[in-house]
Parts: structure tokens; C-alpha cells; sequence
């Protein structure tokens, strides 16, 4: 299971499961990083994890010059195609977070929707944070969304179904040592796959602790996407913004 999203992020039924993801979304969480940091019009902004493309589609809809870097080749296509139909310029890189290497330097890099903490090895996971790191110019901000430990640890879901017609999707969710794992069952006319995600949990402290010591600058703790402060118990997410 180590490398399990090299399966579930090259698969649609990924973007079967997330598709209440969607624009809106995005948009809204775009509003608030921009809200909360001061860049110019035109601002080069990288978008490490990039999914489906939502936000830096919205992004690039705004006028910033954005690169979209994901480790799915599957979702980088997907989103070329849906950049295309909506005739956005975007750099989309399909290339592993841990070695990117570029020779542009950002005013902004974002790590949205806990696309994060998917590697076994702490230094692997915290290896992208230097790297996001050394893109930016001086001054540049960095923000980080991903899960508040303490929220997923009281109010986890062990169980959903989501059924139609077409097919059943069974996700099992629960917490092995310091990592969330989900299941993913999908049954669609008599046969089954399955999926797995497993992302490290790491509490709120070690994530400053580790920003602070690559060198960034932490400059406001945000608990969702509503822009409400952080609190450790009732907050979802972690949402971190810090600059460089």
C-alpha cells in the first residue's frame, strides 16, 4: 500500500469518488489564500499537487502565470484537457513533489486538498516542503490546507456508501498508528476494484515545526475555507500561511 496513489490517481474512479469537489469549491478556497497574502497581478503561482486542476485553473482564470505539478500523468491530462476547453494557459508538469525542479521562482505555491503526508518516510514528506521551498522568491508565500489531526481523530466516519443505479461506492475509513486509511470499494456491473489511501496525520506542531525550520515565516493559522481561525478541536483543516 506504500505507493497506492500511483493506482488511485491514475484512475477516473478517482474522479468519480471527489467529484463534489468541484469548482465552487476551488473558487472559494482561491478567494480566501488570496485575501489573506499580497501579490501583484500577473504573480507566477505553483500549484504543488495538483489534481484535477481546479484551483489553478481558477488561478490562471485571475490572470496569475501558474505551473500545476501533480504525480498522476492521468489528472495532468485530464486537467490539460479541461484548461484547453476553457482556453487558460497553464504549465501542467507531471513529475514526483519530492525531486521538481525548475528554474522559475514563485510568488505564491499552494498545497491544497491534503496533498500531503502520502509518503511512508517523514523525510520524504517533509523533502517536499524544501522543495516548495526553493521555488519561491524571497518573500514568497507559501500556503498549505490539510487535515487537523485531532479533528479526524474524534470525528472520523468508519463507513459510507454512496449508490445509484450504475454502481456502488463503499469507502471504509480508520486510523492504523499515525496514518488515516480509506478503502475504496467500487462494484459496477458484477465486478469489483479496490483502492486505497494512506496519508500520514501529523499533528499541527510538527508541521510548524517543520516549515519553520526550512525557513519560512508563519503568518496566520486558518481552520477552514470560511476563514475561521484555527481551533484545534473543532477546526477540520489546517490551513497554514506562511512566506519565505
Amino acid at each position: 500500500m506504500s505507493e497506492w496513489f500511483i493506482d488511485w490517481f491514475n484512475s477516473d474512479d478517482y474522479l468519480t469518488v471527489y467529484r463534489h469537489h468541484d469548482e465552487a469549491e476551488a473558487r472559494k478556497s482561491v478567494e480566501l489564500i488570496l485575501s489573506n497574502i499580497k501579490i501583484n497581478p500577473n504573480s507566477k503561482v505553483l500549484d504543488m499537487g495538483s489534481g484535477a486542476g481546479r484551483h489553478a485553473l481558477v488561478f490562471a482564470e485571475k490572470g496569475f502565470v501558474v505551473t500545476a505539478v501533480d504525480l498522476s500523468e492521468f489528472l495532468i491530462n485530464f486537467a490539460r484537457k479541461n484548461a484547453a476547453n476553457a482556453k487558460l494557459n497553464v504549465n501542467f508538469v507531471h513529475a514526483d513533489f519530492r525531486v521538481f525542479k525548475t528554474g522559475d521562482k514563485f510568488d505564491l505555491a499552494v498545497n491544497l486538498f491534503s496533498s500531503f503526508g502520502y509518503f511512508e518516510k517523514d523525510e520524504e514528506n517533509f523533502r517536499v516542503l524544501s522543495t516548495i521551498y526553493n521555488t519561491l522568491k524571497p518573500g514568497g508565500y507559501f500556503v498549505m490546507d490539510f487535515l487537523n489531526r485531532n479533528y479526524i481523530e474524534k470525528n472520523l466516519i468508519p463507513i459510507s456508501l454512496d449508490e445509484n443505479k450504475e454502481r456502488t461506492i463503499i469507502q471504509e475509513r480508520r486510523i492504523e498508528g499515525d496514518r488515516v486509511i480509506k478503502e475504496i470499494t467500487i462494484q459496477r456491473n458484477g465486478s469489483i476494484k479496490r483502492y486505497f489511501e494512506s496519508v500520514r496525520l501529523y499533528p499541527k506542531e510538527i508541521l510548524q515545526d517543520a516549515l519553520s525550520s526550512i525557513g519560512f515565516a508563519e503568518k496566520r493559522i486558518l481552520g477552514d475555507f470560511d476563514g475561521n481561525n484555527f481551533d484545534l478541536e473543532t477546526s477540520p483543516r489546517i490551513i497554514i500561511i506562511t512566506q519565505k
